[in-house]
This record gives C-alpha cells, structure tokens and sequence, in this order.
C-alpha cells in the first residue's frame, strides 16, 4: 500500500462535505484535474470507490463513511499546528542546544552567547561540537540544532543565513623585531609562518590562494587548531594568516598587531545552518535570531566588514 498524503486527506473531507469534486477543488484551491486525480489515488489507496455519482452529487460509499470521522480529526488538528506548538519563552525555558561550528567560531561566537545566554535565558544550556563530514546528517537527524561557520557542501533542504562576511588579515607580535609600522610583501615572504591545518572552514581558501597563486611562505610550524595561535604568535616571530574577526578576538587578549596582508586574498561568508524540519520549531527559531543579532554587533572600529541584512535562504535541490 502506497504511502498517504495527507493533502489527499482534504480532498476526501472537501469531497465528503460538498458532493462535489469541482467545488473541493475550488475551496482548496486547485484545478479540478488535480482533484480528480488525488480521488482516484485514494480509490487505489482505500481499494474502494469512496464516492459514486448520483443526480445529488458524489455520494459516499458505506466505507467512505466509516473512514469520514476519522480523516476529519487528523484535518483538524494538522490544521492548526499552533495547537500543539507552544511558544518558546526563554526567560523561562529549560532547554538543552546542540551546536555545530568551528574552531574559529568557539573563539568568536560561543563566549558572547554563553554569557547572553546567562543573562536572558538561564534555563538554556548548550553544547558544541566540531564541524564535521557527520553534521549535514545530524542535523537532519536532529541530534543537531544548529551550525555556524563554513559549510559550501550542504545538500537541499537546509535553510542558511548568512551573518557576515569575512575577510583575511595578518597577525604578528606587537614587539616583533622586524615589523613594526606596516607588512610588506618582502616581510611577509621572508618571515617565518605558524599555519593550522584546519579543515571544514573558511581558512582553507587562503591557503588554496597561496597555491594557485604559487606563493611559498616560509612555513615553520603547523598546529591543529586556532584556539591557541594567539598565544604562539604573540610569544614568538612567527606570521599567521587569519579570518579577521578571529584576529580582532585575539589582538583583544594577547600583544599582537593586526596587518593588512600583503597579498590580496578572496573573502567568505559565514552563515547560520539548519534543516528545513526545525525551520518551524519556536526554541530553534529564537536562538537562530539570538546568534544573528549577537553576530551583527561591532567587534570594535577596526572592523570593516558590513554585515549582511536578509541573507535567509534555502538550498534548493539544484545546488
């Protein structure tokens, strides 16, 4: 047996109601083809005729009456959602959020949203894992509610909003010996270099740019993650390239300057993802909004980046 569409459902009920397939058809809103057609699955789906014509119209069979009841109540209630979907009062909710990102993102998102999440939402508690090839399915799944940061390769039926643009600049120690005032491209190619081997973010453009522009840094140490290269750039001589929001967090915390970087380097956009099967969920919506808002909030006047105002989209199956 085929599985039922519960569209399908109305047409019966509209069917039932009027005697009619053309006026069921003109009070859902569809040509009378197409109610005709869902009639006939439903014959097929029921193995019975449902409805014989008579001079009053499509009169029900003793089946279609024994059923009637039965698809009126599951109209009803599926009529009204709201019914069974309370609101999401965060003053008050106690509520546990699973949240994807980057390591880029637990520098720069994760510790305002903690502490607004403690200020407006005390009952709301949040945990965080890395991006992964995993998370496209755990958010289907909804072992996921969320993630921030870069993922290109989502598939249909994901919605994304972007928060931001990002660009590329420069980190150095603030007493670095040889560069003070500005970095120049002979600097930068001369000096030693600490790069992340990070994937699953944005960072990989910069360094897919330096090789197709065949740009050989003098690259002297490679670690795992950004969470600590604040420290290791401002303790040492070495260069690193960084989203600048990330370096704008760090600059903040250690003695490192920030620098334009000497080679012009393409820019991303950092967005917000969650599957279409939660885009209706009230908590989900709220700490979507919530992330958004914290996120379009200056990072200080170095920033010259504009955030990006309606960026909601969902992916298509063209993508």
């Amino acid at each position: 047996m085929a599985t039922l569409d519960i569209n399908w459902l109305r047409v019966f009920v509209e069917i039932y109601r009027t005697r009619s397939v053309s006026l069921a058809a003109q009070r859902l809103g569809m040509a009378q083809a197409r109610a005709s057609g869902i009639l006939a699955k439903l014959r097929r789906h029921f193995s019975d005729p449902l409805f014989a014509r008579t001079s009053h119209g499509m009169e029900p069979t003793p089946y279609a009456d024994k059923i009637y009841p039965d698809a009126l109540q599951c109209c009803d209630r599926l009529a009204v959602p709201d019914r069974y979907r309370s609101a999401f009062d965060h003053s008050s909710a106690q509520r546990h959020f699973r949240i994807c990102m980057t390591d880029i993102s637990e520098v720069v998102v994760l510790p305002s949203l903690v502490n607004e999440l403690r200020r407006v939402a005390p009952g709301v508690t949040v945990e965080i894992e890395r991006i992964s090839l995993e998370s496209p399915r755990r958010l289907e799944s909804g072992e996921l509610d969320l993630a921030v940061g870069y993922m290109p390769d989502l598939e249909a039926g994901f919605y994304q909003q972007t928060l931001f643009r990002q660009g590329f600049v420069c980190l150095a120690a603030k007493r670095h010996p040889r560069i003070q005032e500005r970095m120049t491209r002979e600097l930068f190619l001369r000096e030693g270099h600490v790069v992340v081997s990070s994937s699953g973010t944005g960072h990989i453009i910069v360094e897919s740019e330096y090789a197709r522009k065949k740009i050989n840094r003098n690259i002297l140490l490679r670690v795992p993650s950004f969470l600590g290269l604040g420290s290791i750039v401002a303790t040492t001589e070495l260069l690193t390239t960084v989203p600048q929001r990330l370096a704008e967090v760090v600059a903040s915390k250690e003695a490192v300057t920030i620098y334009p970087t000497p080679l012009v380097l393409p820019t991303y956009e950092v967005k917000l993802h969650w599957h279409s099967r939660y885009h209706a969920d009230p908590g989900n919506a709220w700490v979507r909004s919530l992330i958004a808002r914290l996120l379009s909030e200056p990072m200080g006047r170095r920033s010259r980046n504009r955030i990006e105002q309606d960026g909601l989209k969902k992916l298509s199956p063209s993508r």
